[in-house]
């Protein structure tokens, strides 16, 4: 019997594991179903569309005109006409324009990187703050334990008269602390669940699956720094227009340039029952060459200075959102640098208090005094405790922020 349960514990587990997901899960997750990043990246297909509307030919001119009175000729009386006519902007013009709406889609999507980069970011921090949560349950559960063994060991001593009432009143107090703390950490997690659930675009109730083997992984003192400026989607978007509106300039100009049509006019001739000739009646076909006059400059003009402007503008806008990357980018790096520090601080503490409360303990149990001092440094544990999962989460939270400003 006993190898059948262990194949059944082992696929338990087995099981348990295997649902078990990590944040890139949930990632994953987020960026097929999350609206917002939908909605950008429609944007984006939306603007590719915009490339075969500006480099297409226009449409070309149909005419047809009646004579109500006709037009006598020598072969006849013209009675109608019919024209096609075909513009065609001057050489260069649609490609200008194509490569501005080309570069202003992958500007489009860029923006769509950076907004998935973000969404990433926020299911982070919505994630971390569950891991925290459940740290703090169990430790709060693991509290009352504690708690629960104190209040049996002191009104066991009570009743052998080696400890007071006021001991077992202390931890009694104590422990119902504990039990409503708990109780509120409980009703914690439903807002935090559905934060969570409603950036992966999920029913709110939906189970969350928390990763425990999560720890602080020490980076490297340039860890990704030098992306920050190369790799980044935001600056990248900046630099595709600043392309596109080049592109733009290059295109006003052409645009105001001659433009040239070709055509063709057919006339329906009538015959003539005066005369016999040879041609009598005979249908008329003109060939025709249009060109158009640019003279009206001021559109094109303030075109090509709407061109130049927003070159400025994102020009300045690239400079402005490097120089909040690079001030972020410190900020985020000093508090990662912080959190490191305060986990190893509360690992110390966590460790020297354990020790005293051993040793308080031990000379409870022979003297049956110092209990207060037992139960303080119980509290001072559980502090340090909860503090550390804390500052883990802060941790974990602070390097997905570098990896968002990053692009990592």
């Amino acid at each position: 019997m006993k190898p059948y349960i262990a194949i059944i514990l082992a696929m338990l587990v087995f099981s348990s594991l295997s649902f078990a997901q990590t944040p890139d899960d949930y990632f994953r997750i987020a960026a097929e179903n999350n609206p917002g990043l939908k909605a950008i990246y429609k944007e984006y297909e939306a603007a590719l569309q915009k490339v075969p509307q500006v480099s297409t030919l226009p449409d070309p001119t149909f005419s047809f005109g009646y004579f109500i009175s006709p037009v006598e000729t020598r072969v006849g009386p013209q009675k109608a006409r019919f024209s096609l006519t075909q513009m065609f902007p001057w050489f260069g013009t649609l490609k200008a324009q194509g490569n501005t709406a080309t570069l202003m889609a992958e500007a489009k999507f860029q923006s769509f990187i950076d907004a998935r980069n973000k969404l990433y970011f926020r299911v982070a921090s919505a994630y971390y703050p569950l891991f925290e949560l459940k740290k703090w349950v169990r430790i709060e559960q693991d509290n009352i334990s504690i708690l629960e063994s104190y209040k049996n060991i002191a009104n066991q001593k009570f009743k052998n008269g080696t400890g007071s009432m006021v001991d077992v009143l202390r931890v009694d107090i104590m422990l119902k602390e504990a039990q409503t703390n708990l109780s509120i950490l409980r009703d914690k997690e439903k807002p935090l669940m559905t934060t969570f659930n409603k950036l992966l675009n999920r029913p709110e109730n939906e189970m969350v699956q928390i990763n425990d083997s999560l720890s602080a992984e020490i980076l490297s003192d340039n860890f990704m720094k030098d992306s920050l400026i190369a790799s980044n989607p935001a600056l990248k978007a900046l630099d595709l227009k600043i392309q596109a509106s080049k592109a733009s300039e290059l295109a006003v100009q052409k645009q105001g340039l001659p433009k040239l049509g070709v055509g063709l006019d057919y006339v329906i001739v009538g015959e003539r029952t005066d005369v016999s000739m040879s041609d009598n009646g005979k249908d008329a076909f003109m060939p025709m060459v249009t060109v158009s006059i640019p003279i009206f400059r001021g559109k094109y003009n303030a075109s090509l200075k709407e061109a130049r402007l927003m070159q400025e503008s994102y020009t300045y806008q690239k400079q402005e959102v490097a120089n909040a990357l690079i001030s972020e980018f410190e900020m985020v790096w000093f508090q990662v640098q912080q959190q490191l520090q305060l986990l190893s601080l509360y690992e110390q503490q966590k460790e020297t208090s354990q020790q005293s409360l051993n040793l308080l303990f031990a000379a409870y149990g022979n003297s049956g005094k110092e209990f207060e001092e037992v139960l303080r440094m119980q509290q001072q544990l559980l502090k340090y405790r909860k503090m550390s999962a804390t500052a883990l989460a802060q941790y974990l939270i602070a390097v997905e922020k570098i990896n968002y400003l990053t692009s990592n």
